[in-house]
């Protein structure tokens, strides 16, 4: 089998349209001297899409970049840990600054209802933060909780999170409990007979987010539990 020329391969194209004395004439006058006009072939499907994946692509990352990003839940947070703390994070010298910055702060709040005490301390004290405090359960209705000493580090509805000296972490339930938490007076309040500012707090009046209590007004009434 022989391979035919593109010059045979017209001819046999036009014997099949013209009769056989027209095929010379036609090739020569029409096609053979005839000049072929090309243009620039299209680009490839592949090359458009990518060209098309890429555009759009911008445009997303353009988009996204003007929308704030959505603030994370309460389950999205519990799931992540953000709250949790670590083994490693568990010790009580990590914590003894903060108890100091709380000492400090406490003194500021009370002012000199730290010497006085009374309704104006207690209306004060129950508003204020508690996390970096010092407490120690003196009641409680589970008598394995009764001594647990250490700073607060996490105040949460229904209970304390509490960093004791050697024990670690404790978590301990607010309802049935009775903390006792002590102020330290300052230099400038401190005298020749100054002693510590010794306050309990009942759990159960106070099964509230820290967050929840600082505006909350706390009315005076009478407690069955007591």
């Amino acid at each position: 089998m022989t391979s035919s020329t593109p010059h045979q391969i017209i001819q046999d194209l036009l014997a099949r349209a013209h009769p056989a004395d027209s095929v010379n004439r036609i090739y020569s006058e029409k096609i053979q001297h005839r000049t072929l006009h090309l243009r620039p072939s299209s680009p490839s499907p592949a090359a458009l899409n990518a060209r098309a994946a890429r555009r759009k692509g911008r445009e997303e990352r353009k988009a996204r970049s003007k929308v704030r990003p959505k603030p994370l839940s309460s389950r999205e947070r519990r799931k992540l840990g953000l709250y949790d703390i670590p083994k490693k994070g568990q010790k009580y010298e990590i914590y003894k600054p903060l108890y100091e910055l709380w000492q400090g702060y406490a003194r500021e709040v009370l002012g000199n209802d730290l010497c006085r005490g009374g309704p104006e301390a207690a209306a004060k004290l129950a508003s204020a933060e508690l996390h970096g405090a010092q407490a120690e359960v003196v009641r409680s209705r589970c008598t394995g909780r009764i001594g647990i000493k250490g700073i607060i580090v996490r105040d949460r509805k229904f209970v304390v999170e509490i960093i004791t000296e050697k024990r670690g972490l404790k978590i301990v339930p607010k309802e049935g409990t009775t903390f006792r938490i002590e102020i330290i007076p300052g230099e400038e309040q401190a005298g020749p007979k100054s002693k510590p500012f010794i306050f309990e707090v009942l759990g159960d009046q106070f099964m509230l987010r820290s967050a929840d209590r600082a505006n909350r007004k706390f009315k005076q009434h009478f407690l069955l539990n007591i």
